[in-house]
């Protein structure tokens, strides 16, 4: 009744009955996949909600336990129930920032390559190298730091790296593990950017350098940062590559070369066999990581909200 009403009030109540028919069941199929979409994106808003909602109903004994101890406390000892996030968090948000420090230039770098000074013949292969990266398993770059890496900065740097695992390492198998996805994102909104903007930049004289600065990374800088806010929560996340070269460390280490562990890879180690204030604890860590991923894109989200507008 109320689609008729809407026809009759847009001025097509002269049609003929058939093609009121059809309108009227258009309408409805559009009506329907309105609310098909809205109950989509209602669904992801109530599945993020009950997430945050069930980790801080299992993580609340912990918290209400230890209270802020169990932020500041340097260290993690399940067996006389001593659990400090520090620790983990340190590690966490360390071995991250190594990774984006490593990955961002090479990535920006290869990307750049790729789209303006790659021989056409080698773009395809190489391109298809990269994506190929992105798809291996972190387990086995896990094993590769472990088997390869940590003995070759044992052997080359003994005084920093004595063990050949630690902090540093685990920073740099996320850089590598990072800059396929970075890299893929950069070339492609760098593609975007049109031709014309390029060769009138270098029909005024610029230079390579000056067109890639001024022209095309001020025109795609949204599509750069979306790209490291990728690679940097994969970074925050990842758990078996980390594991593997760490050290496991539960107590707090400051040094960049040192032993350490992070929220994800202590999670994986210990979540199998704990319980009661344990797993709270280790639910609570899971909370912590919830909250820094989420807090890093509200803040990447700001950054890019300001530098649009400085430059609007």
């Amino acid at each position: 009744m109320a689609t008729t009403n809407a026809i009759q009030a847009s001025g097509l109540g002269h049609l003929s009955d058939a093609t009121r028919k059809r309108l009227q069941r258009k309408a409805r199929i559009d009506v329907w996949f309105e609310r098909t979409l809205f109950a989509f994106a209602f669904a992801v808003l109530l599945l993020l909600g009950a997430i945050i909602a069930s980790l801080m109903f299992s993580s609340w004994p912990a918290i209400q336990r230890y209270g802020l101890d169990f932020f500041t406390e340097n260290r993690w000892a399940a067996n006389v129930e001593v659990f400090g996030a520090l620790p983990a968090i340190y590690g966490t948000l360390l071995t991250s920032f190594i990774a984006i420090v490593i990955a961002v230039p090479v990535s920006f770098g290869i990307a750049i390559f790729l789209t303006e000074q790659c021989p056409g013949f080698l773009r395809q292969p190489l391109s298809t190298l990269i994506e190929l990266l992105a798809g291996i398993p972190s387990i086995i770059y896990g094993m590769w730091g472990m088997e390869v890496l940590a003995p070759l900065l044992r052997t080359w740097f003994p005084s920093v790296f004595p063990a050949g695992t630690g902090l540093a390492t685990a920073g740099i198998i996320l850089a590598v593990m990072i800059i396929p996805f970075i890299t893929a994102v950069a070339r492609d909104v760098i593609n975007t950017v049109p031709a014309v903007m390029r060769e009138s930049a270098y029909g005024l004289g610029c230079t390579t350098w000056e067109v890639t600065r001024r022209v095309i990374l001020p025109s795609v800088k949204g599509g750069l940062v979306g790209g490291v806010v990728l690679g940097l929560g994969r970074a925050l996340g990842e758990t078996m590559a980390v594991t593997f070269v760490i050290g496991n460390n539960l107590f707090l280490s400051t040094t960049l070369t040192g032993q350490g562990t992070s929220i994800a890879a202590l999670i994986a180690n210990q979540f199998s066999e704990s319980d009661g204030t344990q797993r709270s604890a280790l639910l609570a860590l899971g909370l912590i990581l919830f909250l820094i991923t989420f807090a890093v894109l509200a803040f990447a989200r700001y950054l890019l909200r300001n530098s649009t507008g400085r430059h609007a």
